[in-house]
């Protein structure tokens, strides 16, 4: 006899007929629908080394633009060097190798990347400027590009006060919680910096780039708060996890509450699209734009049966990734997603007719499989993550078969 799991999915799990961008949309339709209302779709992920998750996701923000009507496409990566990859996403500046590997995250430096940011580019090309899809960073941290065009306008607008910026060179590179500072003396000097980048826009208006000297002025100031928090509080709103998914929510916040038009796809692990918390009871990013936004905010989580992806092993954050793999399994809620329905497919947790005594399932705990940028040597097939599946998702996409997403070759110099 099938389990309710089995039941409920064989009532409400709609195929997916491919993964490849490009493709007819039918299979998409019922994503679409549920969308209906919606401003904000979390777009998460359990691994971010899968590469079909990245054709998946292309494929939905292919969809989500054309048929739905979604403006912005705002990714957890470096709200600072997002900048310049929005530029070549609204008017075609730049190389898109160059600036997808410079979003701060090997994560991103894949072939993958930039097959969506070409299409982004070309979807834009022939449309007016108001029309134009934005790519937008969440992320305050690895904000070199900050550095450089807030050391440089203040260099061309107040010289007499530049050797003042030198001491925020340390966030082009630091990581959150990398430098611990009790007295917040490099927040004190970013936030002076912020004001005097402010005072020159009060006084001569947000002309001749100073809109965008500001904007990079306040994301020095996030940057410096996160890289000073002990990282060892990692629990509750005072943590450098918290404080990071608060910056990221309010990244999404803005380009919601300034454009009444905006439909924003947010770009994420799983954790940080989730309803709940991750980790040590830190409130995740979908939890914060929920209680802000209420249902007109989708939790999406892509989920995948078995096979291989890629994560740096351990604490190493210099080395390649290499590749993991992994087998169905038993004890997660994949493996029994697997055993459920074969093949590819899309479930909505909201779908009419599924209320909690028609589909235990889905308000009960389980464990998922959750892997980030790095994982643990010889333990990570064990790596899970406890969820209530309708409490922290409005909807699953599962992919049967995960393979590795493709690097970009290292730049050259």
């Amino acid at each position: 006899m099938p389990d309710d799991i089995t039941r409920w999915l064989n009532e409400h799990a709609n195929p997916l007929s491919t993964l490849t961008p490009g493709a007819p949309v039918e299979d998409l339709k019922p994503l679409g629908e549920a969308l209906r209302g919606t401003r904000i779709v979390g777009l998460g992920e359990s691994t971010h080394g899968t590469g079909e998750f990245f054709r998946l996701k292309h494929r939905i923000v292919e969809f989500l633009v054309r048929e739905e009507g979604f403006t912005t496409l705002a990714m957890e990566a470096s709200q600072s060097a997002a900048h310049a990859l929005d530029a070549y996403v609204r008017y075609g500046t730049g190389s898109p190798e160059r600036l997808v590997a410079r979003l701060g995250f090997w994560t991103w430096r894949t072939r993958e990347m930039v097959d969506l940011v070409e299409w982004l580019r070309a979807h834009n090309r022939d449309l007016p400027e108001e029309r134009r899809v934005r790519f937008v960073g969440t992320d305050p941290q690895l904000c070199a590009d900050s550095v450089e065009a807030v050391a440089a306008f203040v260099r061309r607008t107040a010289p007499d006060q530049a050797g003042r910026v030198g001491a925020l060179d340390v966030l082009a590179r630091a990581r959150p919680g990398s430098r611990p500072d009790p007295d917040k003396a490099l927040l004190r000097r970013a936030e002076e910096i912020a004001r005097l980048v402010a005072g020159h826009v009060e006084r001569s208006g947000p002309g001749d780039d100073a809109g965008e000297a500001l904007e990079h002025a306040r994301i020095l100031v996030r940057a410096a708060d996160l890289v000073t928090r002990p990282f060892g509080a990692s629990a509750g709103e005072d943590g450098v996890l918290a404080a990071r998914d608060r910056y990221m929510a309010e990244a999404v916040a803005r380009l919601v509450d300034d454009d009444p038009e905006a439909r924003v796809m947010v770009w994420a692990h799983n954790g940080h699209i989730a309803k709940g918390t991750y980790g040590d009871q830190v409130p995740a990013l979908g939890s914060r734009l929920r209680e802000r936004y209420g249902d007109t905010y989708y939790a999406l989580a892509l989920l995948f049966g078995k096979g291989s992806f890629l994560a740096r092993r351990g604490n190493d954050l210099q080395r390649p990734p290499a590749r993991h793999r992994i087998g169905t399994g038993l004890r997660s809620l994949e493996a029994r997603l697997t055993h459920a329905v074969p093949g590819d497919y899309y479930a909505d947790f909201r779908a009419a007719g599924s209320p909690a005594d028609a589909a235990p399932w889905l308000n009960a705990p389980h464990a998922q499989r959750s892997f980030g940028a790095n994982v643990q040597r010889f333990l990570y097939r064990l790596n899970t993550a406890p969820l209530v599946p309708a409490e922290d998702y409005d909807g699953i996409a599962f992919v049967a078969r995960s393979t590795c997403s493709h690097l970009l070759p290292p730049a050259e110099d």
